[in-house]
């Protein structure tokens, strides 16, 4: 794929994002008395860290013994985040274990969230949509959005709603059950940073099975709802709505603007570490 038709028109396919993953509201937050102002390029919103993210730099390649590591320092004032950001991203591969690990240090407070925001569609490449894959959540609960999809601030149970996926639902029926458009919402993960299964997906037709483990506190469901088919990919294939899905884990969308969300600042002096594993089989 050009790079130039990549920063063209691209929904994020493959690409790492940040400084912060997901939505700020309005795009701006205050931080110790002072009003930050993001790039806006969501509706009214700041969406995967501005209008040039991270999905839309060159990083610094490593090649690993079993993968490759980028590096990249995000200057101060980058797409109007404060403080200088140096950030590693590594990816290993252990049998069909692929491992992503997100480290970043700060010289000044600011927030970080980074995700992967793969598509997947496990039936293959060209397939039209993911009506046919079934779908578990390991979360209890889930956060409302308003018309802008940003959180409410409400922290609500998935039980008796089309959240609860907590046990396997095929995503075709379970959306038409319930006369939704698709999903595009944090679910809130257990919080600890240990190493814990949060979702699954599998198509029967192939017996491909996606397992996506974490360390983070959130992880975005998000059923491509924007892919309009004006893509074009591999031997001229197509990603029309709902072609693909995404599990973004990440902290939960807009926490710098919510309190009561899981902490989203970095500090000087401070790590962040975040690692996500997708494990593949075939069951």
């Amino acid at each position: 794929m050009r790079i130039t038709g990549y920063l063209q028109k691209q929904p994020y396919f493959g690409a790492v994002v940040g400084r912060v993953a997901n939505r700020i509201a309005k795009g701006t937050f205050t931080l110790d008395g002072k009003e930050h102002r993001l790039a806006i390029n969501n509706g009214p919103n700041s969406l995967h860290g501005g209008v040039r993210g991270f999905d839309k730099v060159l990083w610094t390649p490593q090649v690993l013994s079993n993968g490759v590591q980028f590096s990249r320092v995000s200057p101060d004032g980058e797409e109007g985040y404060p403080g200088e950001l140096k950030v590693w991203v590594t990816y290993t591969l252990d049998g069909g274990e692929l491992m992503i690990n997100y480290r970043a240090q700060a010289s000044q407070t600011t927030p970080v969230s980074l995700t992967n925001h793969s598509y997947f569609n496990l039936a293959g490449q060209g397939s039209p949509n993911i009506y046919d894959h079934e779908v578990t959540i390991e979360a209890d609960a889930f956060l409302p959005v308003d018309e802008t999809l940003i959180p409410t601030g409400e922290v609500a149970p998935v039980r008796a709603t089309a959240f609860d996926l907590r046990k396997p639902v095929e995503l075709g029926k379970h959306l038409q059950e319930f006369h939704i458009n698709g999903f595009d919402h944090n679910f809130c993960l257990k919080g600890s940073k240990e190493k814990r299964f949060c979702a699954r997906v599998r198509h029967a037709g192939s017996g491909r099975v996606l397992e996506v483990y974490s360390t983070q506190p959130g992880v975005q469901f998000y059923t491509g709802n924007f892919l309009d088919g004006t893509l074009r990919g591999k031997k001229g294939a197509v990603y029309p709505k709902h072609s693909g899905f995404c599990l973004e884990t990440q902290n939960w969308p807009d926490a710098v603007n919510q309190p009561h969300f899981p902490p989203v600042l970095l500090r000087p002096g401070e790590e962040y570490d975040h690692t996500t594993w997708f494990k593949f089989s075939v069951a």
